[in-house]
Formats: structure tokens, sequence, C-alpha cells
């Protein structure tokens, strides 16, 4: 589904939303990678090492839905790659909009001209 409508990684919960995530450490950048599998990819810069990739997934979480630090809570999955995140002030729908880019933002541009063979 879009941002517009339910998603089915993030859902409202006590106290906010909860968001099942499916985390790749060690990619190249820090970004939102889309959806794998009922979750939300996240892939992180950071490497799997003394949870520095978690410390690093939920700072990126905090600064991409505009919240503090601490309104950001692992629920499950400290260990393993599938992790739920629990974030206080944001609602399910509010986290999908801000997580996933909008349709509009993801479609192609027009082609660019085409180049005449020189003769």
């Amino acid at each position: 589904m879009t941002a517009a409508g339910p998603v089915p990684w993030a859902r409202d919960g006590a106290g906010g939303a909860v968001l099942e995530l499916l985390v790749q450490p060690r990619a190249s950048r820090t970004r939102v990678a889309g959806e794998h599998d009922g979750r939300l990819k996240i892939q992180l810069a950071a490497p799997p090492v003394d949870g520095e990739a978690n410390a690093a997934l939920l700072a990126f979480l905090a600064a991409a839905l505009g919240v503090k630090r601490a309104d950001v809570a692992l629920l499950a999955g400290e260990t393993g790659r599938r992790k739920r995140v629990r974030v206080a002030g944001v609602t399910a729908s509010g986290a999908a909009a801000a997580l996933l880019p909008a349709p509009e933002a993801t479609a192609p541009g027009p082609a660019p001209p085409k180049r005449s063979p020189r003769t």
C-alpha cells in the first residue's frame, strides 16, 4: 500500500506507533529501502557491533519522524535483523507518511530527449 493507506508494518499501539522493521547493517548509507516481506526495510551504514546499528536505527527513526531520541524504543529484536520499535507521539499513518515517499515523488520524470546520430 502507499503512505496514504494502511501499511502492514505500522500499527497504533499503547503509547505510540509500533513499527515492524527489517534492518540491513553495513550498508553504503543509511536510508529507507522500501517494504520487504511485510516490514519496512531500513539500510544502516553502522556495523552490527556493540549495539551501534541499534543506536543508529533509533537515532535515524527519531530524526525522520521528528521526535526526540528518548521517544523511540526498541521492543524486540535487539540481536536480529527483524526488529519491533515503538515511537511515542506518532501515529501509524503519520509514521508511514514520513518514512515512505509519496507515490508522485518516486515516479520517473520525463525521458531525456534522444540524441540524433551524427552524420
